[in-house]
């Protein structure tokens, strides 16, 4: 389902062909809610985060639970201004200034 799935709702129906036999059910209202979003999870290949100088790191970023449409980005500690978008960051090259904590 999807939010716009919500409205209000009725059946109809005939045991016959004739169109004066149609019966119609009583309305029934349906709404759809978003499931907020739980569980925000964070791993690295390697395991760990543990990368010598000039490896390549892949972060990801994974959601439990939750509804509605997704979209990631990537922060280094306290930063505001994102490294990326998406369910992964990949750091093909690493360098002495790449450490720290990561979160998506």
């Amino acid at each position: 389902l999807q939010l716009h799935h919500s409205g209000r709702y009725r059946c109809r129906g005939s045991l016959s062909a004739d169109v004066l036999q149609w019966r119609e059910s009583d309305l029934v209202t349906v709404t759809v809610h978003r499931i907020p979003l739980l569980g925000v999870s964070v791993w690295a290949q390697p395991p760990g985060g543990q990368v010598a100088l000039g490896d390549r790191l892949v972060l990801s970023c994974a959601v439990a639970a939750g509804t509605g449409p997704r979209s990631f980005s990537w922060y280094r500690e306290s930063s505001e201004k994102p490294l990326g978008t998406g369910p992964h960051l990949e750091l093909q090259h690493v360098e002495d200034d790449d450490s720290g904590h990561y979160h998506c």
